[in-house]
């Protein structure tokens, strides 16, 4: 059985997530990291960015497959991060859309614009703070940490999916989403906050697996 002793280890990991901008950190069990098929069925016919990188399916281990890999970890920091870039109701149902969809008015096009400008600086901010809380965790002994982003991967204007290998192999992160990660239900059984749909500023959700 998994002590209180063992979550207190990596509490160093938590403190530092708060303290580089996480919103909420938690270290929990990795048997709370929920896992579903489905999450990846709604990848495939719900996010228009389906198969455009190598981050996401169907060029990443199945759902089936990463429930193995996460029964070989015994801990995790999820975290929530609460985005600054805003949206209101009005830019916020067209967010879901691709960018070239008909029904979306043109004088909303420039706004969308730049929310998903915005949005890519923060994500991409996220990922830096957790491929450090990795390398934190292998620094002290972990070598097998690993880290996983929410949404899909914003490191390229374009995924060199013809050449079936990343060009920032050290960098790219899979999208937790992607490999089956019911994100809503993790943060349950975190005790952290999920709000959907957003109320002005998106949320976002990153998680490092440790044993």
């Amino acid at each position: 059985m998994l002590s209180q002793r063992g979550l207190e280890k990596f509490e160093f990991l938590r403190k530092m997530a708060l303290k580089m901008g996480a919103a909420d950190a938690k270290i929990i069990t990795a048997d709370k990291v929920v896992v579903e098929d489905r999450i990846v069925l709604k990848c495939k016919v719900g996010c228009t960015n389906y198969g455009k990188t190598l981050a996401c399916p169907p060029h990443v281990p199945t759902a089936e497959e990463f429930r193995k890999i996460v029964s070989e970890y015994r801990y995790a920091l999820f975290m929530k991060f609460k985005s600054q870039t805003k949206a209101d109701s009005k830019i916020a149902k067209y967010l879901s859309k691709d960018k070239d969809n008909p029904s979306i008015p043109q004088n909303m096009k420039d706004k969308i614009q730049a929310f998903w400008a915005a949005w890519k600086e923060e994500k991409l901010k996220m990922l830096s703070l957790v491929l450090d809380l990795e390398k934190a965790a292998m620094s002290k002994g972990y070598p097998l940490a690993l880290g996983l982003v929410s949404g899909y991967c914003q490191l390229c204007e374009k995924c060199t999916l013809d050449r079936a290998a990343c060009v920032y192999p050290t960098r790219a992160r899979y999208s937790e989403e992607g490999l089956g990660v019911n994100v809503q239900a993790t943060a349950k059984n975190a005790g952290i906050k999920f709000t959907f749909p957003f109320e002005k500023t998106p949320e976002s959700f990153a998680l490092l697996l440790i044993d």
